[in-house]
């Protein structure tokens, strides 16, 4: 099979600010593409553009990029195949490769919390309930009854009006996400997203085939509703995806008067708004809580208990109309046959029964978090910009200069993985960023700001780790 090809300036895109005067190009080259292939920026099995035209692209010598590849290749991060010129790969082979995390090494790339200690209660009563549904086939591309009940409760608690038949159930919101991509956008269609904003939904819409058009969200500012509002006019996107509570990575929440004319702005042009609320009830301290994007006009709204139960709990759900239920339904069959009962079931408790004290212990938790991490980072790089979140699950530190990949890569050596901020972007933005996640407790994130300050002070002549690891979810 011939592998797919990345462009030369789809590459050159990625790269960002790759050059470091303290190394020679072609090692800078390749340690920045290292980095691209171990966060999932490039593909595995992804052809790498051919030398001459890479070298054309960055202004290099063909001699540069050649010893570049062969550095990657020595690596065991690309492989030459005939027919298929330069391939992204990990050292090593076969699949495993794709997840490992080294002995003594910290995850700080996903932006997670510890399961919930009502889960296990949960799962039990699910367990015992189970026998009721064996005269079921046990494919469910809807969800079960009680849950979609549950979840129009949920909604309906938060100030939204909501019917059972207004919901879908599904693996996880990134599923949801998807799914909707796919039903909702044709190849070459425009879709708006935020900038910086979750990596997973920029691969999504990519996979569907979409042209995304970026709006900024800032620590300062939040949304630029100028731009926001000039987006949606100009390029009349099929579709705009945004997290308008404790938005992920800057933890950010859009004001009501915000919501309200983005989503007329919307509705005018037709374009279908959907609105991730996954980390919606992780509110440390937010001085007001604006009701769900749906209440201020048309909106799909997605859902999970990833963020706020378990991340081994793969239970999402999507909010919309019933025609467009009835589309997700009819479409859903060919990528999967419906989610487990088991899990549906124990979501269905803890939102019947334990959701409060669910929201309160994770909350709890971010607190403590939140209030260690900064301290932390005070005492540690104190030259940092640390924003003071109010909600969600992490923060986006501000480095002061553009060296977020190599410090991403200097922190693997003093045993820390995080991932780097354009990560969150595309085309390579996002270099001064860094997200760091508040859920952990407070000996892994002493143990995380130790090595990030450890990497940070020895930039220069820190060197780049051999590793395997590849940051698949974030």
């Amino acid at each position: 099979m011939v592998a797919s090809s990345l462009s030369a300036r789809a590459l050159g895109g990625l790269l960002g600010e790759w050059r470091d005067a303290s190394v020679p190009a072609y090692q800078a080259l390749a340690d920045r593409v290292r980095l691209l292939i171990l966060d999932g920026r490039i593909p595995l099995d992804r052809r790498l553009p051919a030398e001459r035209e890479t070298a054309d692209r960055l202004g290099l010598s063909r001699t540069t990029v050649t010893a570049a590849y062969r550095r990657l290749r020595e690596l065991g991060f690309a492989s030459s195949r005939q027919g298929s010129g330069t391939v992204a790969c990990l050292p090593g082979s076969g699949m495993a490769n794709l997840q490992i995390i080294g002995d003594g090494l910290l995850d700080f790339s996903k932006a997670a919390l510890p399961p919930t200690p009502q889960l296990a209660d949960a799962a039990r009563s699910a367990a015992e309930q189970l026998p009721n549904w064996f005269g079921h086939s046990g494919f469910d591309p809807i969800g079960i009854p009680p849950l979609r009940e549950a979840i129009a409760d949920w909604y309906r608690s938060r100030g939204l009006p909501t019917d059972p038949e207004q919901v879908m159930v599904t693996i996880g919101a990134q599923h949801a996400i998807a799914l909707l991509a796919r039903v909702l956008v044709d190849r070459g269609d425009r879709v708006l997203m935020e900038a910086p904003s979750y990596p997973h939904a920029y691969e999504a819409m990519l996979q569907a085939g979409a042209r995304i058009v970026p709006v900024s969200v800032s620590n300062e500012e939040g949304w630029d509703d100028a731009q926001l509002q000039q987006a949606v006019r100009a390029s009349n996107p099929a579709l705009a995806y945004l997290m308008p509570d404790f938005h992920n990575p800057t933890g950010r929440t859009m004001p009501p008067e915000q919501r309200e004319r983005f989503l007329v702005a919307a509705q005018r042009q037709g374009t279908v708004v959907v609105a991730d609320e996954t980390t919606a009830e992780l509110d440390i301290d937010r001085p007001e809580t604006p009701l769900p994007l749906a209440a201020y006009g048309p909106a799909v709204l997605v859902g999970s208990v990833g963020k706020t139960v378990w991340g081994g709990v793969r239970v999402g759900w999507i909010r919309a109309e019933r025609p467009l239920i009835r589309k997700l339904v009819a479409a859903r069959a060919s990528g999967d046959l419906g989610t487990p009962i088991l899990e549906q079931l124990i979501v269905a408790e803890l939102l019947r029964e334990k959701w409060k004290a669910v929201i309160d212990g994770q909350t709890a938790v971010l607190r403590a978090g939140r209030r260690h991490l900064e301290k932390a980072l005070a005492q540690r790089m104190p030259d940092w910009t640390v924003p003071h979140v109010d909600g969600g699950l992490s923060v986006w530190v501000g480095l002061g200069a553009p060296l977020s990949s190599q410090l991403t890569l200097a922190a693997r050596t003093q045993g820390l993985l995080v991932a780097a901020g354009p990560r969150f972007g595309v085309d390579g933005a996002f270099e001064r960023f860094l997200r760091v996640p508040i859920g952990y407790t407070a000996d892994e994130t002493d143990r995380a700001v130790d090595a990030l300050a450890r990497a940070w002070s020895g930039l220069s002549r820190a060197p780049m780790p051999e590793t395997g690891y590849l940051a698949a979810v974030v």
